[in-house]
Order: C-alpha cells, then structure tokens, then sequence
C-alpha cells in the first residue's frame, strides 16, 4: 500500500497528523494539476482547499482497490477545477488581473507525474493500445482538463462522438489495466 493510500485511511479514521502528511504529500502536484485546468493562481488555491476539504470529509469512500490513493485525489481535484470553469463561464466573468499569462510551464505535466512508477507504465502500455482518437480524447479530457464541450470544439467532432470515444476508451483502459 503506497503511502498516499495509508495517509487516507488514517484521515478516514479522524486522524489529523495523517491530514496533514496528506496535505504535505499531495498539495504540490494537485495544485499543479489545478493551475494546468483553471490558469489562474486565486481559482486553483480556492480549488485545491475544496478538494482537500472534500477528501478529508469523503476519506471514508476512498476503496484501494478501485484505484490509487493519488488518482483518487487527482479525480477530486479535476471535477472542483471542471465545476469552477463551469461557473465561472456561466457567470460571464471578465479575467481579474492576477490571470496568469500564457507561459510554457517547465514542471511535470499531469501525465508525466501519473505515469512514473509501474502502476504508470501499465497504464502507458494500456493507452497505446487504444485508438488514436480516444487515446487523445481522454488525454485532453483527462490531463488537460477540458470539458467535454472545449474537447468537441478543440477537434471538431459532434459533442455525442466525443463522449462515446472517451466512454468506450475508459471502458478499454479499465479492462487492460484490470487484466
């Protein structure tokens, strides 16, 4: 059992040193991830306190054997992010002046940190195996953040298509990955 997944089962028992180690763990690469999906700083500190909130409170429906104790968070973390870009964009809010600039930004993409370590390589071998554009479907959908919608306008499909290639794609990586 990974570190992660130990500091989880503790938080689920009330224990708040384990907390705390999980926050200290976690926060580095899930801030990261957040400030990847929402490109500014305030919304993805917001974010990333609502996702630690939310799994301290939830850490009792953290299952191991469903998947990692990092993708568990990284799962929270990524629907807080899609629900703020989703209210946000229905608000009509204009940018405030702490948007972060369009800079390439030199520290591990989201894949490049779920990818390290065998449960990584697994899932890399998985990925190969599906068809191109679900691989890069649920890379986009996935990694990057996009909303099923933002997807359908990056590649120019039908919003229907789109969610039945990552479906059927997700549907593919769960049974190479369970095999």
């Amino acid at each position: 059992m990974s570190e992660l997944e130990s500091l989880i089962e503790a938080s689920a028992a009330g224990n708040r040193a384990a907390f705390s180690a999980l926050y200290d763990a976690a926060a580095p690469q899930l801030f990261g991830l957040a400030l990847r999906i929402l490109k500014r700083r305030d919304w993805a500190e917001d974010v990333l306190q609502e996702a630690l909130i939310s799994a301290w409170r939830n850490a009792g429906e953290y299952r191991r054997e469903l998947g990692s104790g990092k993708a568990w968070l990284t799962v929270i973390l990524r629907n807080r992010a899609l629900d703020r870009l989703r209210r946000e964009s229905t608000a009509r809010l204009e940018p405030s002046g702490d948007a972060l600039p369009e800079v390439e930004d030199p520290s591990p993409s989201a894949l490049d940190l779920t990818i390290s370590g065998e449960a990584g390589r697994r899932l890399t071998a998985c990925l190969e195996q599906l068809e191109e554009v679900q691989k890069r479907a649920i890379l986009l959908a996935y990694f990057d953040g996009l909303t099923h919608e933002e997807l359908a306008a990056r590649i120019a499909s039908p919003l229907g298509t789109v969610k039945s290639w990552i479906r059927r794609g997700l549907q593919r990586l769960k049974g190479c990955l369970e095999s």
